[in-house]
């Protein structure tokens, strides 16, 4: 059932720098009039999936659903740019509720560092060496020793990004699952990663890192020269997504599976 439509100032714009994002933006707030993002009862971002990201981690804390329109060139995330109807567009929207993964990480030189990723948390080599890390789940370990020039950790909202870029599993948004999956893995050289619980705890231990140093990547946050990243979902934080009807996120992850 619909739910009413937001009235003109209750909605806030946010757009990246972009030209065709500014201008979308200016014509929005000529249209329907804008508001602080904290007053705001739905929060519309300008541009692509990188725009979309950030408005998410700005304003997880606020608990306000976000609809994206695209005004960039990737937008899986993001609905059709069209300023008509969009009050009622935002009444009619399907939601789609999900939860981040939170990163902690530990640098060479002790320092700790945190950061919020909706897409995915991966480690990269920083060199021409390959990396070589070890993985426990849950405390447990599963694997001595990975040898690769990276590793990532997905939630089902991000499976279609990086992950899926990197040969990993799409899932669906409500699986209840975690995506572990490794980039260019020399050793062990068939292994093409594994598919955890929702709640799984974990953490990547980088060996040799002095000869051998590792980037961790949060969406795109990144930390330098890290000995350890943990990595988990955090429930105590839930983001609102608003898709058109008939194009909402589960269902554009079931069409992701028969894209050719």
């Amino acid at each position: 059932m619909p739910r009413p439509a937001p009235e003109p100032g209750q909605i806030a714009f946010v757009a990246n720098d972009r030209p065709q994002a500014q201008e979308s933006y200016h014509q929005l707030i000529e249209l329907y009039g804008n508001c602080a993002v904290e007053e705001a009862r739905v929060i519309v971002a300008l541009g692509g999936d990188g725009t979309m990201l950030e408005v998410l981690r700005d304003t997880m804390h606020l608990g306000t659903p976000v609809y994206g329109m695209n005004c960039g060139t990737v937008g899986f995330l993001m609905n059709e740019m069209q300023a008509d109807d969009l009050p009622q567009r935002l009444a009619a929207a399907d939601r789609a509720r999900i939860n981040p993964l939170r990163m902690r990480t530990t640098d060479k030189q002790g320092r700790r560092h945190e950061a919020t990723a909706i897409n995915e948390v991966s480690l990269l080599r920083e060199t021409r060496q390959t990396a070589r890390i070890s993985i426990k789940v849950n405390g447990e370990v599963r694997m001595n020793q990975l040898i690769c020039d990276g590793v990532l950790l997905s939630t089902p909202a991000g499976s279609t990004a990086y992950n899926l870029s990197a040969h990993g599993p799409i899932l669906p948004i409500m699986s209840n699952l975690l995506a572990l999956t490794p980039i260019s893995a020399f050793r062990p050289r068939r292994w093409r990663g594994a598919l955890l619980p929702y709640d799984a705890q974990v953490t990547f231990s980088v060996q040799d890192a002095d000869f051998r140093p590792v980037s961790a990547t949060a969406d795109n946050v990144e930390v330098r020269d890290v000995v350890e990243v943990e990595a988990g979902i955090d429930r105590g934080t839930v983001m609102t997504l608003l898709f058109d009807p008939g194009a909402s996120l589960e269902e554009r992850i079931v069409q992701e599976q028969f894209a050719y």
